[in-house]
């Protein structure tokens, strides 16, 4: 993929502590978002000899990754990967497994030096909690590549759910109907019957206390979401809009979810 420029950034602009960006495609919104992040994990090693991040998996994600794994000079042997979510009870082999996700399109490309899968199916769901937990909080997080669900969630941290002060670093919740229909419509399900009902879900204070966080969100689908997160109040109503307080977050977006900003359209 080729980088993209700023010339081909269409609007940028500063939302509390968070740098915002919109680009005419999401494909554009992607790289660019992708080498931000690429920039911030050959600092990351080239300094401290590892970096470790958190990457959202799932749709719209997809594009990041794929630009993420074709730059070069990435050392991605002295890093170490986590990710954010898992349904409950789903194995790993199931079309829908982050897991799978995970491994399908950045690990078995790149093989990182360390990859921490969260196991929605482990026998004990709080030790699975707790063990996961332990690994993020061992040492600090270099980057999260996080992106916003249709109802504002990050992660699993729907709106019923969401904590911005929880105490636990990984969580089982229940999932909202919007949430289920979001994953529905992503193709990996048959049925809306089919979505499970409950996951585990790093938090939020987890999710933002990573010393980077880069945010990329394109599609129509998400412009509710980015407005509520970008122009309404800063509430677990929305989870998303709690990420603009963030010192370091480079939020990046196509014009479709910029759509109903009064301040990101070009």
């Amino acid at each position: 993929m080729e980088r993209v420029t700023a010339q081909t950034r269409l609007r940028q602009f500063q939302i509390d502590k968070a740098r915002a960006e919109v680009y005419p495609s999401k494909l554009e919104a992607s790289c660019a978002a992708a080498h931000e992040a690429a920039a911030i994990l050959r600092s990351a090693t080239s300094t401290r000899g590892r970096a470790r991040v958190i990457i959202a998996t799932g749709a719209s994600q997809y594009d990041v990754i794929r630009a993420l794994v074709q730059i070069s000079g990435l050392d991605w042997a002295a890093m170490e990967i986590f990710h954010m979510d898992e349904y409950l009870g789903m194995p790993p082999t199931h079309p829908a497994s982050f897991r799978k996700w995970l491994k399908t399109h950045l690990v078995d490309f790149v093989h990182p030096g360390q990859v921490h899968y969260l196991g929605g199916d482990a026998p004990d769901i709080d030790q699975e909690c707790q063990r996961y937990g332990d690994l993020l909080r061992s040492t600090p997080i270099d980057l999260c590549l996080i992106g916003f669900g249709e109802n504002g969630h990050i992660a699993f941290n729907d709106p019923h759910v969401a904590d911005f002060d929880d105490p636990l670093a990984v969580k089982r919740v229940s999932l909202d109907e919007r949430c289920r229909r979001q994953q529905w419509g992503e193709g990996q399900f048959p049925a809306l019957e089919a979505v499970p009902r409950e996951a585990i879900t790093l938090t939020c204070p987890v999710l933002l206390s990573t010393e980077y966080v880069i945010a990329c969100v394109p599609e129509r689908r998400k412009a509710e979401a980015v407005r509520n997160a970008l122009e309404g109040p800063i509430t677990v109503y929305c989870p998303a809009s709690r990420v603009r307080m963030h010192p370091r977050a480079a939020l990046f977006f196509d014009v479709e979810s910029a759509s109903l900003l009064s301040q990101g359209s070009p």
